[in-house]
């Protein structure tokens, strides 16, 4: 295992910055997880790590030692690309083997290792195969195989699931996080998928136009995210945003009263208040509700998840256990928490006192 250490790493392509000041510190056994939309840096930020790109600044650490002039080859780190990048016209032993075999390890060396890592993800059958023999799945494991065999300080995940159809992603989600678990292995997974986040990362790093918004454990971000482009990121369906202003001690919403504990601003103060699909209880329309007008509604069994307008033109979800009866057109009412996310004019998240 290895730890990783960041401070102010910034890139630039030709007249185009890229990543602004990035500090950020992986300990041993963490899996961290960037995610962030595209283009966001998170890759970018990745291959500086692995030494497949150069840092225009800042110093790159691994295990206290400065790495940023170290070839990506004596890192001691081990890279699993989006596209597998296994050899096609090599059996997969000799794919697990080949990096070994450069290094000139003894032959009964790669031969133990190889089946240390086949056995590990069950890819014993398929040795003798080519790659375009193999499925996705096991494409995927053949890549993390060879990741394996080095026994590298850190794995650097590059969205290694994204070519997989939606139920193998589920599979290969839970496989990774095992595996995670039997190697207590450092892990930096890249994904712009924020379920992959939240389901894998023991950290979670969210990127943004080359900055970090925010760092934390799943939980921390969805609970108390930093500002509403983590807010609205992190969570599916993506949390709700209102338009509100402060009015002493509550809060006005198109003209409907909210309670407001903690959050000391001065009256006409614009605010956005954040709610999450779940938290919100359908009602009657009354005067005095948060009235919507249903334009979608999605019946996935265990949970209806309905989409509409509120009277405000805002767009709205919200979730509501079993199989409602709604339709397209129908109008209800809107019970919002005691508790709701308050975000400034400059989407920072207000912490009530």
């Amino acid at each position: 295992m290895s730890n990783l250490a960041l401070h102010q790493i910034t890139k630039r392509f030709g007249a185009v910055n890229v990543l602004h000041g990035i500090d950020l510190e992986v300990r041993d056994g963490e899996f961290v997880v960037f995610v962030g939309p595209s283009g966001c840096g998170k890759s970018t930020l990745l291959r500086i790590i692995a030494g497949l790109e150069a840092a225009s600044s800042g110093e790159i650490r691994l295990d206290d030692r400065l790495v940023n002039s170290v070839s990506a080859a004596d890192r001691g780190l081990a890279m699993v690309f989006q596209s597998y990048a296994l050899y096609p016209h090599m059996s997969v032993r000799q794919n697990l083997a080949f990096g070994l075999e450069n290094i000139r390890m003894p032959k009964a060396e790669i031969e133990a290792r190889v089946m240390e890592a086949a056995r590990m993800l069950l890819i014993e059958p398929l040795l003798n195969r080519r790659p375009g023999q193999l499925s996705g799945g096991q494409r995927q494991r053949v890549a993390i195989g060879r990741a394996i065999v080095r026994r590298p300080g850190i794995f650097l995940l590059d969205e290694p699931l994204s070519n997989l159809d939606a139920e193998l992603r589920v599979v290969m989600r839970a496989e990774l996080a095992a595996l995670h678990e039997r190697l207590d292995a450092t892990m930096i997974y890249v994904t712009h998928d924020q379920t992959e986040a939240m389901t894998l990362a023991d950290r979670i790093v969210v990127l943004r136009d080359g900055r970090v918004e925010q760092v934390g454990t799943p939980l921390e971000l969805y609970n108390k995210p930093a500002n509403r482009f983590v807010a609205g990121f992190i969570g599916s369906p993506r949390m709700n945003f209102i338009e509100a202003l402060v009015d002493r001690a509550s809060l006005d919403v198109g003209g409907r009263r909210h309670g407001m504990t903690g959050i000391e601003l001065a009256p006409g103060t614009p605010v956005t208040l954040g709610v999450r699909p779940h938290e919100v209880d359908i009602t009657d329309v009354e005067d005095g509700t948060l009235a919507l007008e249903i334009t979608l509604v999605e019946q996935l069994g265990a949970e209806t998840v309905l989409h509409g307008k509120t009277h405000l033109g805002g767009n709205f979800t919200l979730t509501s256990p079993g199989q409602g009866r709604f339709a397209a057109g129908d109008r209800v009412g809107l019970a919002l928490p005691s508790e709701l996310h308050v975000f400034d004019a400059q989407g920072i998240a207000i912490t009530p006192r």
